[in-house]
Order: C-alpha cells, then structure tokens, then sequence
C-alpha cells in the first residue's frame, strides 16, 4: 500500500479530518483528548453505516481491530486504514510486529507509548488539537522540532564537541571522518535505544550533536524530549535517515528526485518497506550501483568521505556552523 490517504468522519457535533501517509501513524495524548471517540465512530459507521448518524469519507476503507481476535480481524484487512485503539496490548508485541511488517495496509496505532518493535517516524506522531466542537489531528512533537530548525535559522554558536550517531554503519563512519577532521569526539550509540542512557552517562557540560534516523526515531521522543530538557547542551539533528541526506545533496542525479525525497508516500510501498528509510537505501544502492559512488550500508565507500563530496553533504544539511570545518590545506 502506497500513497496518502485524506479521512473526514463527522457527525453532529464532532468533526476530524486528516491525512494518513505511512504505515505506521501513532495518536498520543492525555485523556479527554478525543482519540478514544474517534476511533468509536469509525466502529460505529463500520457496523451501522448511515444508520450511525456519521459519514465517513476515504479513498480506502477503515476498520477497527481489537481484543483477542486481533489476528483474525487483521487477515480480513486488504489495502486498510487500520485502527487500532489503547488498551489492545498486542500492538507492542514481537507477533504483531511481524504480522503488520510489509502488510499492505497503513495503521492508526492510539497509544501513550510508541512501541518499541515498531520503526514510528518522529513525523507521524500526532495529538488531537480541538477547535470549537470539532478535532483535527497536529504533530505532538512539532514544536520540539523547532526548537532546532529555530538554533539552525539564527545560528546560534553551536560548536559541539562530540557527535553521537545511532548505529556504527555507513552514516557513523562519514561522521567520524567529519570529526577527526574536526578534532571532536564522534561516538556510535549501537542502536536508538542505548542513545538516551548513553547521554544520561554522561557527566560533562559537553556540546553534543545526536544524529540519528528520524524515519524511525519515534518510539525515543517521549524520553529524548524529557532529557533534552535539563541537557540543554544537546542537540538532535533527525533527517530521515543518513540514505536521505546523501540524496538531497545533489550528488547523485535522479530523474524527479525531489518526488522521491519529498513525496515519497507515493514511491514507499508497505508491502516492499517497513520503514522509509528502507526504500531511501535501497533507492541509493539501485541508483549508484557500478559507480564510482556504489553504495554499502554497511561500510562507507571511501570515495563519500572525499572532501568534495564530504562537503557537499554537510553543506546540504547546514551543518556547516554546528562544525566549523578546520581542513585547511584541502580541496
């Protein structure tokens, strides 16, 4: 399943309306916030359609899966938007992970905590904002992410002194380079999850920059966000994924590589990519293959950490003022 999908469901005197453009969307928020209602008008068109009293308008059908019948329930489910409400225990389980990865479905996951076998996207957590009588779906944490876009805007000094990567891959390597070049401290965490205590170690009043894949860092923003609060000498950059930076950078050429950067709910297909940053590395893989620039997640091809191309890529991500690059001498 692909694309994005506009859903409005109304009755009397509630009204939501929303997009949903990846397979997994997480709605969060304290009670009374409307996410419980909902998802009980959606049960309620499904079983008695205009008898309800509710429209509900999408391009794809809607059902609600719950209880201990939840695997039966989502065989049934084709090409769905899948809700599926608090309470449901099963949502953080290995076995539901392994049923929904590479499903052709989306799912509408209502849950306090995002779990943490599934790859969430730091985008796609929302609360439920009302305005009068009527609710629309807002980014929970898009005021956290301006919080950095506003220290990138009016460069603020932000030299740091170390750099804390999620995992020890291609995208650590490239920022080791960048900081031995630097003469700064570059630090792999070994996975999202060991980030938060790895900072929480970590005694100094030392600048970090934690650099980590927001295609799937959403399930780390609840305590990140906690942390960052008293380590304001922290900071997050969450491109989707190190695959994506590479490709906004300009250094590969693809036909409409904006639509697959920008508007890659149309190009993602679930059944192929459980996140998206799957498909931007198997986009980068397919498109540098038998070039000077073939691409390994795995190991750095030696020719990304060249200056011309280093740079490139760190002058696309305004990185440059986080970094003050000392590399005189070099070309």
């Amino acid at each position: 399943m692909n694309g994005i999908y506009h859903v409005k469901i109304q009755n009397e005197l509630m009204k939501y309306e929303f997009d949903i453009k990846r397979n997994i969307t997480i709605l969060k928020g304290d009670s009374a916030t409307g996410k419980t209602t909902l998802i009980e008008m959606i049960r309620e068109f499904i079983e008695l359609e205009e008898d309800s009293g509710i429209q509900l308008d999408c391009d794809a059908e809607c059902r609600v899966i719950s209880g201990n019948l939840w695997k039966e329930q989502l065989a049934a489910c084709k090409k769905c938007l899948v809700f599926i409400d608090e309470g449901n225990k099963f949502i953080k389980s290995k076995e539901f992970a392994e049923a929904i990865k590479l499903s052709d479905n989306y799912y509408i996951l209502v849950t306090r905590e995002c779990p943490e076998t599934l790859p969430v996207s730091v985008d796609e957590i929302y609360g439920i904002r009302s305005s009068g009588k009527y609710g629309g779906l807002t980014p929970v944490y898009h005021q956290f992410y301006r919080i950095f876009e506003f220290n990138q805007k009016n460069k603020y000094p932000l030299s740091v002194e170390k750099i804390v990567t999620e995992d020890s891959n291609s995208g650590y390597e490239f920022f080791s380079d960048v900081a031995a070049k630097n003469n700064i401290v570059c630090q792999s965490a070994g996975g999202k999850s060991n980030i938060y205590s790895l900072l929480s170690a970590n005694n100094r009043d030392d600048k970090i920059l934690v650099i980590a894949d927001g295609a799937a860092f959403g399930t780390q923003m609840t305590r990140m966000e906690s942390l960052i609060k008293y380590m304001p000498n922290v900071y997050l950059y969450l491109p989707e994924s190190f695959e994506w930076l590479v490709l906004c950078s300009g250094i590969i050429k693809i036909s409409e590589l904006n639509k697959h950067l920008y508007e890659t709910y149309f190009y993602a297909d679930s059944t192929e990519y459980f996140s998206w940053e799957q498909y931007y590395t198997a986009l980068l893989i397919k498109e540098t293959q038998n070039t000077y620039l073939s691409y390994s997640k795995n190991h750095i091809n030696e020719n990304y950490i060249s200056d011309n191309v280093e740079k490139k890529i760190l002058k696309n991500i305004n990185i440059t003022f986080l970094i003050s690059y000392r590399a005189e001498g070099r070309n």
